[in-house]
């Protein structure tokens, strides 16, 4: 059987490498402090706090040193890791506290506000400050450590609760196992040939798997370095890439955009990347232009919460020719396409994005009908739907929820908002299904444009020379930003509410 302690590994072969460094702080570990750090932890939580595998360890806090040597004694335990966002409301917070019942609370100072008001807490045998957690990692370094002798989890026990928005209105919590970590790591190794030379950093937060599991455990696994920054601010990142001498650099749409339009843009170097990695939406091509006349490539990626999270990748030098894909499933990953039918659909057809392999997750937490659901036959289905051309290459058009039918006809809101990207000067576009008397449903466009003097007829004109009639927005609405979620991701449910 595979070995889940990756750090300790790494802490024999590269002792003196550096694992992880507080950007912020200035603090780092290499990997044997790291280690030290981690074997100590383990070792309290489970002989003098009783903590048992499988027990979860809920966390209130921004990346920091102490809070990735936790979830390295996850992986020596078998503790679960559930890191919670602690931009929610309180009472949304202390649904996660009752659903998942943790054996231990660890909540940042800065958040003790929500954290200590919470009505589940009493329920909770062991509530810390991040505090006593940094006490508890200093003093395992202050002294050499043994090597973790307990017993190792299983492949398939979890070593995260991941809790995602639920189509119920009530978060679910997907599983993410030790075989998960494993596979994403070694198809995001094959994809994206990191070495333990590598450096990257990583902004994204840890409530999201993306804070985890696109880059830093990957790195981890390979023994290369990761610089952590607590909050995207895109001056000081363009600075902080060129300081640290990054390699790869992981963000959402929203961050290239706003790194791009940065003052620091302009002389910042960047001699050091070999490319950028974006996920969450599409890259509007004139910001792939830009990007690339600094000599950056993009790769554009693709993936989800419950499976991956490192599914597709688009190759650099695609980005432009491919322009609007996802790029080929990575190597171990099976990918199917299905219609309402449950049919296989050929080239070029829409589909739901099914998904199976050792990077799928077994369910949800205590949820069964919504796990019955998600793998009714051992296929994840994804609610996405996607297309394949005849090079094999994947395109995401829609989630299935953001569908909408205008007089029979299946309305994809990505497609139109891709193409309404591509007029000069609308930098960010979000398209809805709203209500219709005569089709039933048709579209609202919301556009930000770049201060540019654009009229609303121009656009629909532009549409309309270009898309099918049915597409064509029949409103359309100059906003001056769009709601995003914790991920920067525009929010659809809150555009949904205002008309």
């Amino acid at each position: 059987m595979y070995t889940k302690d990756w750090v300790a590994k790494w802490a024999l072969y590269s002792p003196h490498q550096t694992a992880l460094k507080e950007l912020d702080t200035g603090r780092a570990y290499t990997y044997a402090e790291l280690n030290q750090a981690a074997n100590y932890l383990a070792t309290e939580l489970t002989q003098t706090h009783h903590l048992q595998k499988g027990d979860r360890v809920m966390v209130l806090a921004e990346h920091c040193l102490e809070y990735v040597a936790l979830f390295v004694a996850a992986q020596k335990t078998g503790l679960v890791l559930v890191p919670i966002n602690y931009r929610l409301a309180c009472g949304e917070i202390d649904y996660l506290v009752r659903n998942c019942e943790p054996a231990l609370l660890i909540y940042e100072e800065q958040f003790q506000d929500k954290a200590l008001v919470l009505p589940g807490l009493a329920a909770v045998p062991r509530v810390w400050p991040l505090q006593a957690l940094a006490d508890l990692c200093q003093r395992g370094l202050a002294t050499p450590q043994p090597a973790w002798a307990g017993p190792e989890p299983e492949e398939d026990d979890p070593v995260f609760i991941l809790y995602t928005s639920g189509t119920t209105g009530f978060p679910k919590g997907a599983l993410y196992t030790h075989r998960m970590l494993l596979w994403n790591s070694l198809n995001t190794s094959l994809s994206l040939e990191i070495t333990p030379t590598d450096v990257t950093i990583n902004c994204m937060p840890p409530f999201h798997t993306g804070g985890w599991n696109v880059l830093l455990t990957p790195f981890l696994h390979r023994g290369a370095t990761v610089g952590l920054m607590k909050k995207f601010q895109p001056e000081r990142l363009l600075t902080l890439l060129d300081q640290e001498q990054a390699d790869i650099f992981m963000g959402v749409p929203t961050m290239l955009k706003m790194m791009m339009e940065s003052p620091a843009f302009a002389t910042a170097d960047l001699g050091s990347l070999r490319y950028f990695i974006v996920g969450g939406e599409a890259l509007p091509l004139e910001v792939i232009r830009a990007w690339d006349r600094k000599g950056i490539k993009i790769r554009q990626g693709f993936g989800l919460t419950e499976v991956g999270p490192n599914l597709f990748s688009l190759h650099q030098d695609d980005a432009v020719r491919k322009i609007g894909s996802i790029g080929r499933a990575n190597f171990y990953v099976e990918t199917r396409l299905l219609d309402e039918q449950g049919r296989e659909v050929g080239p070029n057809k829409v589909g739901e994005l099914c998904l199976r392999g050792p990077i799928t997750t077994p369910g949800y937490w205590r949820d069964p009908e919504a796990t019955a659901k998600a793998l009714p036959d051992g296929w994840f289905r994804t609610g996405d739907l996607l297309r394949r051309d005849e090079e094999g290459y994947f395109f995401v058009m829609d989630r299935i929820k953001n569908m909408y039918i205008s007089g029979g006809e299946n309305v994809y809101p990505a497609e139109i908002e891709r193409f309404l990207l591509t007029f000069p000067g609308v930098s960010e576009v979000a398209v809805i299904g709203v209500p219709d008397a005569r089709w039933g449903e048709v579209g609202k466009a919301f556009v930000v444009t770049k201060g540019l003097d654009i009229s609303c007829e121009a656009l629909l004109a532009y549409c309309a020379g270009n898309l099918a009639r049915f597409k064509v927005p029949k409103y359309l609405e100059l906003v001056a930003e769009l709601p995003k979620n914790d991920t920067g991701k525009i929010n659809k449910k809150a555009l949904q509410a205002t008309v």
